[in-house]
């Protein structure tokens, strides 16, 4: 084995590059298995094929079955120093793509270009896993953290069920690297995401026969109507703070003063102090309309991942590995969340290490090959990194 830093970077990354065909076999295998969010059944498959890597890799598997979900995988060493702190990669194998779109979205080759649904988010993320511990152990190199792995199938309907598990780990860790995908073609880092928030407002009226007694109904889609405007009120882009009425319902028919209506309300902030203070906003809403009642429900769901001085530790960490390989690495934040979101409120997270592309939940989603084993080396380096960072 090479020494020096540089060399090793560079040993690394030739190793990638000369198995980047089987790391394109393996990443199209994980995407002709379909794994729809809300369809449990279809996780099994890939969290057993992740597995036997893993297994093949010298690790412990544990895959824990979801009550409502697929469940998640877990693993760590066979072999492991005790004393060693833990460094924590997480990514998710659920995709929002349903059963059935590989026949109108097949996977494609198209020069430096893959195709499919769940390349992007966040299937060559786990691929970049896989092949990251496989490098380190091929060319016998020594981490001084040892590398845990939680895989979930819930992430794109908020980790419900995974999220403890997410916690726990989290809290034991001394970092965690997110492999979600990098923001852009540019392929920046993640080192702050929004909090998100999901609220329902029902407004209950009073029907009333629109045209022999309008006068004595009460009508809620009316009420609505006030009420979204109050909520649009709240929006503050320069502090990052969105409030987006995303659904409404209501009424019986055409010629029936409205006896209900209902609102979904999305909400994203840039840090937990606004999340708490719109929080109160919405729940303090009052009816403007007599004779109509007005029940708000919700709350904050994934709090903002901020820019502590944790995350910029591994952000400056990132960009200093990133030059090793030729990289001018760039941060940014999102307006999505991710289980980031959930590790940075209890150790230094780093997100979107995955591979650069585009098309996210669309339906040109794709990655940029030629950066797949770069952002793989990328992450190698990372897990390698020592006790002061360097």
């Amino acid at each position: 084995m090479k020494t020096g830093t540089t060399h090793i970077a560079q040993e690394i990354l030739d190793h990638l590059n000369g198995h980047q065909n089987e790391m394109n076999s393996f990443l199209m295998e994980l995407v002709r298995m379909e794994t729809p969010s809300k369809q449990p059944e279809t996780q099994s498959p890939i969290l057993n094929f992740i597995g036997i890597r893993l297994k093949e890799l010298g690790f412990y598997v544990l895959i824990v079955p979801g009550k409502k979900t697929g469940g998640y995988l877990f693993a760590r060493p066979l072999v492991r120093n005790k004393d060693k702190p833990l460094q924590l990669m997480i990514g998710h194998c659920d995709t929002v793509w349903e059963l059935g779109t590989l026949e109108k979205m097949p996977i494609k080759l198209e020069g430096n270009t893959m195709y499919g649904p769940g390349v992007y988010d966040m299937k060559a993320g786990l691929a970049q896993m896989i092949f990251a511990l496989k490098a380190i152990k091929d060319l016998q190199l020594a981490t001084t953290h040892t590398p845990v792995v939680l895989i979930n199938s819930d992430e794109e309907i908020g980790s419900w069920e995974s999220r403890s598990a997410i916690k726990r780990l989290a809290k034991i860790s001394e970092r965690a690297y997110i492999l979600e995908p990098p923001l852009g073609l540019h392929g920046k880092l993640k080192t702050a995401r929004k909090g998100l928030g999901r609220f329902t407002l029902k407004v209950t009226g009073k029907a009333a026969h629109a045209g022999l007694d309008p006068q004595k109904g009460a009508n809620a889609i009316v009420e609505l109507s006030y009420q979204v405007q109050k909520l649009y009120a709240m929006n503050d882009f320069d502090r990052g703070i969105t409030v987006n009425v995303g659904m409404i319902q209501g009424g019986v028919s055409a010629n029936v003063v409205a006896p209900q209506s209902t609102a979904v309300v999305d909400v994203r902030v840039l840090n937990r102090a606004d999340g708490e203070h719109i929080t109160k906003e919405i729940l303090a809403l009052e009816p403007m309309l007599p004779d109509v009642k007005l029940k708000v429900e919700g709350g904050m769901g994934r709090p903002p991942m901020e820019r502590t001085e944790g995350n910029q530790i591994l952000w400056k960490l990132a960009k200093a590995k990133g030059a090793l390989l030729g990289l001018d690495l760039e941060e940014a934040t999102a307006g999505g969340g991710s289980d980031g979101n959930t590790t940075s409120m209890y150790t230094a997270t780093l997100d979107g290490l995955g591979t650069t592309g585009d098309g996210a939940h669309a339906d040109h989603e794709h990655i940029l090959l030629k950066d797949f084993p770069v952002r793989t080396a990328l992450l190698t380096l990372l897990l390698l990194a020592d006790e002061e960072y360097n």
